[in-house]
């Protein structure tokens, strides 16, 4: 018999929700980790409502990472340093699995923690926090991919994790596993946030379906070029296939005024534009619209 992991998820929104929900459903232990000044006030129960199936779970919650198998992070990319102080003692933690936007955080976390304690990973879903300790799964789907050198330790977690409804799957290279997500996300955020448009308004519209469609084929330029094994015509495919009421993260956040993660996920396709010589103005066109919409401007080129 497999003995179940303990499981701590620092960053309890719309993904760490999902994902703590989840474990929880499978027998795991889980617990969560809040900002010190919401504790107090944090519901101990979360609840998703999911395509998967309703769940609640009465989970622990606590201010600072508790000694666990596996520590997730799932906060926004912009705020992974702040986050991160809740981990005062790494050394209880066997393995942190980030499930951030972007591929910039892996080289900060490992240069923390170590290379041997991060396992790169990604999430494609939309969920959605729409209060405290309430959770909406929106997508049909829920996709996980986790570097093999993740086996020995999470096969059993994944394995469980795909009897409730998730796609899971190692995947053996890491520039490929990372840039497969990107090259999507960054078509799908930046085309939906400048445009304000859902994913069937998006297809239906030859400006913009043709921009976002730019994107994919820029970014795989720039992914092929940092090692990634991308095929640009099957994204394009399954881009065309997109439920059509699917909005991104960071088109709400902008509808929102919060902060959106421009450099998480425009940023490492600008700067590998740059550093490869690949030219890609449709990238860079989404990013001014973006930067417009939310007010905010910053230097994505810089190292």
């Amino acid at each position: 018999m497999t003995t179940q992991l303990h499981h701590a998820i620092l960053g309890v929104g719309g993904i760490g929700g999902l994902i703590a929900t989840s474990l929880a459903r499978t027998g795991a232990s889980v617990s969560l980790v809040v900002r010190r000044e919401a504790l107090a006030s944090y519901p101990r129960t979360l609840q998703l409502e999911s395509p998967f199936g309703n769940f609640q779970a009465n989970l622990p919650v606590a201010a600072e990472v508790p000694p666990a198998d596996v520590l997730w992070l799932t906060m926004k990319a912009t705020q992974l340093e702040p986050a991160l102080a809740a981990l005062t003692h790494p050394e209880s933690v066997r393995a942190i699995v980030p499930l951030l936007n972007g591929v910039d955080h892996l080289a900060l976390l490992r240069s923390k923690y170590g290379p041997e304690k991060v396992i790169p990973a990604t999430i494609a879903v939309e969920s959605e926090r729409v209060a405290p300790g309430h959770i909406i799964h929106r997508s049909s789907f829920a996709r996980l991919n986790v570097l093999s050198t993740g086996r020995p330790l999470l096969a059993d977690t994944l394995d469980r994790l795909q009897r409730i409804g998730f796609e899971c799957r190692f995947v053996d290279d890491e520039p490929t596993l990372m840039w497969s997500k990107l090259v999507f996300l960054a078509a799908f955020a930046l085309t939906t946030t400048a445009s304000g448009l859902g994913t069937a308004d998006i297809l239906a519209d030859p400006h913009w379906r043709d921009v976002g469609l730019a994107v994919i084929r820029e970014a795989t330029a720039v992914a092929t070029a940092e090692g990634a094994k991308i095929d640009a015509n099957a994204l394009i495919a399954g881009v065309m296939k997109l439920p059509g009421n699917m909005r991104s993260s960071m088109q709400k956040d902008v509808e929102q005024g919060k902060p959106p993660e421009l450099d998480a996920i425009a940023g490492p396709i600008l700067r590998g534009a740059q550093k490869h010589g690949i030219d890609v103005p449709a990238t860079r066109e989404l990013v001014s619209v973006v930067e417009q919409k939310a007010g905010t401007a910053f230097t994505l080129l810089s190292s």
